[in-house]
């Protein structure tokens, strides 16, 4: 008999390459799973989350930073297609001390194209705001405020027109508190000043209208054009702008300053037949005026502040247009940025191109020709290490603002806050880590924007901070205001 040939002889593994067939069995010859070592769970817990400190810390190659959403009660970031340099909050009809989320907010802005002929003048809503969620939130929570934490993105929307030349700063037409917004077939102003020097004056009511109302057709002759434009600067650009209202009486009387980078401020009033644009200029400063605030309290009366270094008081009553007092050093460098308060009209805020943030008290600012020496803050706050770009008291709360600087940092701030009685005694600038000392005034720390233009306070929903940068929007609500 020949020999058996195996068909799938390929298949049967030699000698030298089988397996101990005993390695995997059992004693019954079943087979098992082979033994691991246990694994010894570490006693030691995971590292808590560290703070991140502009100035003590530093971010290493890779790092980025994460939001802490446990101490945001709203947090958003909204992505545009031109960035924005200025922008204004708007006022809308959906009623004053708002609390509930979904939010909605409105805001006029302006471009920075890479063309001057594609920039735009926008009103952007921000709809479907919902609250922040945060990681193990209570079950038990109202059914209510789980509605509110739905996650979901927020919505922006624009209606825009197009704008010659790029926009240095937006400021909308103020409306007393708890004015309602004007019917669309009432204007409601809101003024550009262009890299070109001209200040030009808009109807923006047809654009919010178009927003929340569908199929609404805007007049183009209405908004496709400028209401009126201020030539009084020639090509002189400038940044400073500030609106005020005689309110009361006569709400609808206007009156706009705009200061430009050769030092110079105009003001432009309105008649029963429109806008005036006075052609004598304020001229106590000397150098590039940067900001401007008309007082609360006295309708003829304004402060501006200027690259050479000074916080100046004027009344437009004054002849020969000299300013009646000021601060003629106010800070090492120029003063960027300033804001009056509301609610405590003799206090007033700078910010300056050093970092530095100064309160003021106004009361020891005397009358030009007055023996005095050059007033002292009542408080300065160091904090950021780069140009302050923003600044803003809060509209209600009078020992509350909010900063911005080129450091990339929004800062909440409360006068009101003092040191506990063993910190006063340790030394300054240093914590027990040996880190940077974080004021006690300082509330809160916003971070994640680059290049932080501008800040304003949402003032019909208490406690919600608006910024603009070189990468969008970011509009949040904190835990500490």
């Amino acid at each position: 008999m020949g020999e058996f040939e195996d068909a799938w002889e390929d298949e049967i593994e030699s000698e030298g390459e089988a397996i101990d067939g005993d390695a995997g069995e059992g004693e019954d010859g079943m087979d098992i799973d082979e033994v691991m070592p246990a694994i010894e769970e570490s006693e030691e817990a995971s590292p808590a989350p560290k703070a991140f400190i502009p100035g003590t810390h530093v971010l290493a190659k890779d790092e980025v930073l994460e939001p802490d959403d446990t101490v945001y009660i709203m947090r958003h970031s909204l992505d545009v297609t031109w960035s924005c340099l200025s922008f204004d909050v708007l006022r809308d009809n959906l009623g004053d001390e708002r609390q509930r989320y979904p939010a909605t907010a409105y805001i006029v802005a302006g471009t920075q194209a890479d063309r001057a002929n594609n920039n735009e003048l926008s009103v952007y809503k921000m709809s479907s705001l919902h609250r922040t969620q945060k990681d193990g939130d209570d079950s038990d929570s109202d059914e209510e405020d789980n509605e509110d934490d739905l996650d979901e993105d927020p919505v922006l929307e624009s209606r825009s027109v197009p704008h010659n030349g790029g926009v240095n700063r937006v400021r909308a037409q103020p409306l007393p508190l708890s004015f309602p917004l004007p019917p669309v077939s009432q204007p409601y102003y809101a003024a550009t000043w262009a890299d070109t020097g001209k200040v030009h004056v808009w109807d923006v009511r047809p654009l919010i209208e178009s927003l929340d109302t569908p199929g609404y057709s805007m007049d183009k002759a209405r908004t496709g054009k400028p209401t009126f434009t201020i030539n009084s600067h020639g090509r002189t650009e400038g940044f400073a702008m500030d609106w005020a209202s005689s309110g009361g009486a006569n709400p609808s009387a206007l009156r706009l300053l705009t200061g430009d980078i050769h030092s110079k401020i105009y003001l432009t009033t309105t008649t029963t037949s429109g806008f005036n644009a006075l052609s004598q200029p304020f001229i106590s400063h000397t150098s590039s005026v940067e900001d401007i605030q008309w007082s609360p309290s006295e309708p003829t009366v304004f402060a501006s502040c200027s690259a050479d270094c000074s916080i100046q008081i004027w009344d437009v009553r004054t002849r020969g247009r000299q300013s009646v007092t000021g601060i003629d050093t106010a800070h090492e460098s120029d003063v960027n940025v300033i804001s009056w308060n509301r609610s405590t009209t003799y206090l007033m805020l700078s910010g300056g191109d050093e970092g530095g943030i100064k309160v003021w008290d106004l009361r020891s600012v005397k009358k030009r020709g007055a023996p005095s020496d050059n007033p002292s803050p009542v408080a300065t706050f160091a904090w950021h290490k780069a140009p302050i770009t923003s600044i803003e008291w809060h509209p209600t709360e009078d020992s509350v603002f909010v900063a911005s600087g080129a450091d990339d940092q929004v800062t909440l701030w409360d006068l009101g806050v003092e040191q506990d009685d063993e910190e006063v005694s340790a030394p300054m600038n240093e914590t027990e880590d040996g880190d940077r000392e974080v004021p006690p005034q300082l509330l809160f720390i916003h971070q994640g924007q680059k290049d932080i233009k501008e800040v304003h306070w949402h003032s019909q929903i208490p406690g919600t901070v608006i910024s603009t940068a070189l990468d969008g929007f970011n509009i949040f609500k904190t835990i500490s205001v």
